[in-house]
């Protein structure tokens, strides 16, 4: 497992944020603000492990879209959507009026998505292959995206993160989930979690604002942030 590395190591400065001490770096697969390492891609060969019986246990995604209060007939993104576990549920939660787009950088994912989509018999989910700085939505017009285990994966965070500034309406919220780095118990690769203060630095410095964050999952923070 890699962790963020100590402040004082060479190309390092430490960076204070409530509190806490983030690590600034300037390096390839590095957050030029946080200091954070990019965790690896999941390939096509992991879906099923997105799909996973436990899954509902391990992080009750349910909830976490209850919590979110979305509307009938919202528009919704799900940005790297895989194998369209969120996705279902998303749509399902807007309804019929409403719509998701499905975002995802692998063809092959969306392949898989649209399989399952097409047995839960839902009609409102819109396939979108995004690339890696850009998501592919239109202009304003997001009620709400969210991004499920995924953002700790961008190779290119800040320049998805100004697309889907774009993308979003104003006052329109953009969520993420996050495996909890500050709770060694959530037996997760230190790479694929990210503490409170790494999200709310990286995401703010987009020009996002944090709203709220949850703590009522099992092993995810859930961060919610608006467009102003």
């Amino acid at each position: 497992k890699r962790g963020a590395r100590p402040p004082g190591r060479p190309g390092l400065t430490a960076v204070a944020v409530s509190g806490a001490t983030v690590v600034s770096a300037q390096q390839p697969g590095k957050h030029p603000v946080s200091g954070r390492v990019y965790a690896q891609t999941m390939g096509v060969q992991g879906a099923s492990w997105l799909d996973r019986p436990e899954r509902d246990r391990e992080e009750d995604p349910d909830h976490a879209i209850r919590l979110l209060r979305i509307q009938k007939g919202a528009t919704v993104a799900d940005v790297g959507a895989g194998s369209g576990n969120i996705t279902i549920r998303l749509a399902k939660a807007v309804g019929p009026m409403g719509k998701v787009y499905a975002n995802d950088i692998q063809p092959g994912m969306l392949d898989i998505l649209q399989k399952n989509v097409a047995k839960a018999k839902l009609t409102n989910v819109m396939p979108v292959l995004g690339a890696i700085d850009d998501p592919k939505l239109p202009a304003e017009s997001i009620d709400l995206a969210i991004m499920v285990d995924v953002y700790h994966e961008f190779s290119e965070p800040q320049k998805m993160l100004q697309r889907l500034r774009e993308a979003i309406k104003p006052g329109g919220r953009l969520v993420l989930l996050e495996y909890r780095a500050e709770d060694p118990e959530v037996p997760i690769l230190r790479e694929h979690k990210m503490t409170k203060a790494q999200v709310k630095l990286e995401v703010e410095n987009e020009g996002f604002k944090q709203s709220r964050v949850f703590d009522d999952l099992p092993w995810q923070h859930l961060f919610v942030f608006t467009r102003p």
